[in-house]
């Protein structure tokens, strides 16, 4: 007859690594989610400055949290602005690769 014990450590030692990954990759897509829920605001916060004539830059910085603040980027052409935001992650190729990004349009009053 075979001995089973310690067969539930054994079983337990092989799931946590498996249960750790797991928890992991969730945490990174509710980062990344929550990133793009920034671009959002950032790029609307942008759209907005731009059309009033005031620093778009400096209001998506202002958008945006203190993590984020080195984290994106601006892009405007004409009327249109693009605010791409790295997610946090724990290594920056993979921050990278999740990069989100939002765009907003607004017209200036001067345009009618």
């Amino acid at each position: 007859m075979r001995r089973e014990e310690g067969q539930a450590s054994l079983e337990l030692l092989a799931t946590v690594p498996a249960m750790v990954l797991g928890a992991m990759i969730a945490l990174q897509l509710a980062a990344t989610g929550y990133s793009l829920h920034l671009a959002d605001g950032a790029a609307e916060a942008a759209a907005l400055a731009s059309a009033a004539g005031t620093d778009p830059q400096a209001a998506v910085a202002r958008a945006l949290p203190g993590w984020a603040s080195d984290q994106f980027e601006l892009t405007i052409e004409g009327e249109r602005v693009e605010v791409a935001v790295r997610p946090p992650a724990p290594l920056p190729p993979i921050s990278a690769a999740l990069e989100v990004s939002a765009s907003a349009w607004a017209r200036s009053a001067d345009d009618g």
